[in-house]
């Protein structure tokens, strides 16, 4: 049995060894740690926070919910009966979490607080030296489950380090600014933000909203479950998993006009339009948030209270772009300035260009920002790199999606890397790294399939493109596939060095371990 790691302390001389180590614990990081805990393999979990949750801990914001269906948003080993709504809030999500640690007893294997610094491949131990704020650890195999949407960007405005007001990104929400009766700016309009405008547009005395593309939006068929539904959730056999699969079909066909023939998406498009005539009257607001380029090229949106929001007699809907802030105010490209108290930005996160990429070096010495900065953010079915052996990612490269639950994803990776941990224990290997040509056939693949669809071809310029112009983001095809080729982890793909081949490993060190730790080992050793 494992000992509890909350109060080991580490050192740059004494750096806890660890089988694997699995850095976040989002829905990635805590699926890993529950599907090591049940194959029997031993792992600690690194997080910066102070609870497990990634996003969902972090996105407190006003009106934060989740667009993809309830039902089809859990573990598929842990549906949740207990869901109230079609599509869940973030307190219910989160509390989802919560109790997956609670009931695999994942906290126990976790170091909270504890912030990755660096990991950095050592060529003599052939092992993952990773510094952090919490001490050094010396780890056989990483496992990077830090998610896409974890490194808030921030908009390169002149002066926006003057304002004097309140300031903060929506996912990092200040909750001690009271924002009734105040005079705010909102800047962005995707995902967060639209959830974020209804939310708080009845409360100030007038907000702003900045647009600097029109996102398309569709109707939210957002309703609470009925009594009867949430008996049958929890009591019928089988009706929740129906529900479930009937959700994920349905969303799947999606997949034909994103990815195949966008020419399909028109039935979305034409829904999105009618869904702006009904909730808007005003013909100049109809014009604005009309999106120029194909629907599904941007992320599609969801949303009933959206469009009524912006027509409030006390929200604008600014197009202008922003041409500085001052220390009261938003100065637009027109020369307008609009005077206001606090200014909520709601502009993404970095994904292809993550600051986390920076920290982690390779064998060759060069960071994942370096390589990536390269060639592009590439990998090998998401879940490897090539020159950065015994280093698996979870929402890796080419994994996200534009339709469904990024949770099947997740759990695709999981079958994979659990595999590929457990393949690495029964053959005795050292060291595993995916072959350079296997990964560049992989992603000439992969690039020839998204070259068809609506992301490369939409008319539009979204973070799902690189600099290089190539989509790293997003998973072509159905996923059904992905989980089809992840299934089982392909050691012939990767060049191998038995453990027996590898210098010898030191021991840990007593001083790695606090007095109050050997204590619990006695008293776990009792039980």
């Amino acid at each position: 049995m494992s000992l509890p790691v909350t109060d080991t302390i580490a050192t740059d001389a004494h750096p806890r060894q660890v089988d694997t180590l699995i850095i976040g614990s989002g829905f990635a990081g805590l699926g890993a740690a529950v599907r090591l805990t049940q194959a029997g393999k031993d792992f600690v979990v690194l997080e910066r926070g102070s609870e497990v949750g990634g996003t969902w801990r972090d996105n407190t914001y006003p009106g934060a919910a989740c667009d993809v269906p309830s039902n089809l948003y859990s573990y598929s080993f842990a549906l949740n009966p207990g869901w109230t709504r079609s599509f869940s809030p973030q307190p219910e999500i989160q509390a989802y979490i919560a109790s997956i640690a609670d009931k695999y007893d994942v906290r126990r294997r976790t170091v909270f607080g504890c912030d990755v610094q660096t990991v950095r491949w050592n060529d003599t131990t052939h092992r993952w030296d990773v510094r952090t704020t919490k001490g050094a650890f010396d780890a056989r195999i990483v496992v990077s489950a830090v998610g896409a949407l974890c490194e808030p960007a921030l908009p390169d405005i002149e002066g926006i380090d003057r304002f004097r007001g309140e300031i903060f990104h929506s996912a990092r929400w200040n909750h001690d600014a009271d924002l009734s009766g105040k005079r705010v700016a909102v800047i962005g309009t995707g995902a967060s933000s639209i959830q974020i405008v209804p939310a708080i547009a009845g409360k100030v005395a007038h907000l702003d909203v900045y647009q600097r593309t029109a996102p398309w939006v569709l109707p939210r068929a957002d309703r609470e479950y009925t009594p009867v539904e949430r008996l049958a959730f929890r009591h019928v056999p089988g009706f929740q998993r129906l529900s479930r699969a009937l959700q994920y079909l349905t969303r799947e066909t999606q997949v034909v006009g994103l990815a195949k023939a966008p020419a399909f998406m028109k039935p979305l498009e034409l829904a999105a339009r009618t869904h702006i005539r009904r909730q808007i009257a005003d013909p100049e607001l109809r014009r604005k948030v009309t999106p120029d380029f194909q629907i599904g090229c941007k992320r599609m949106l969801i949303s009933n209270n959206y469009y009524p929001a912006l027509a409030r007699p006390n929200v604008d809907l600014v197009t202008d772009g922003i041409a500085e802030v001052t220390a009261d105010g938003i100065v637009t490209r027109d020369g307008t300035t609009r005077q206001v108290d606090a200014i909520v930005v709601a502009t993404g996160f970095h994904v292809t260009d993550s600051p986390t990429f920076a920290g982690v070096f390779g064998k060759d010495g060069r960071s994942l920002a370096d390589v990536f900065d390269a060639t592009g953010m590439q990998g090998y079915k998401g879940a490897a790199v090539a020159g950065f052996p015994n280093l698996f990612f979870l929402v890796g490269p080419n994994t996200g999606l534009g339709h469904t639950s990024m949770v099947y994803m997740i759990e695709s990776q999981l079958n994979y890397v659990v595999d590929a941990i457990e393949t690495i224990d029964r053959h005795r290997i050292g060291t595993v790294e995916v072959r350079p040509e296997v990964q560049d056939d992989y992603n000439r693949n992969l690039q020839a399939a998204l070259k068809r669809s609506v992301w490369n071809n939409g008319g539009c310029a979204s973070w799902y493109l690189d600099k290089h112009g190539n989509n790293t983001t997003l998973w072509p095809s159905f996923t059904f596939e992905f989980r089809r080729i992840t299934k089982h982890f392909d050691l012939d793909a990767y060049r191998s060095v038995a453990a027996a081949d590898l210098p010898p490993v030191p021991a840990p060190t007593p001083s790695a371990v606090r007095d109050t730790d050997e204590t619990d080992a006695r008293k776990v050793a009792a039980q």
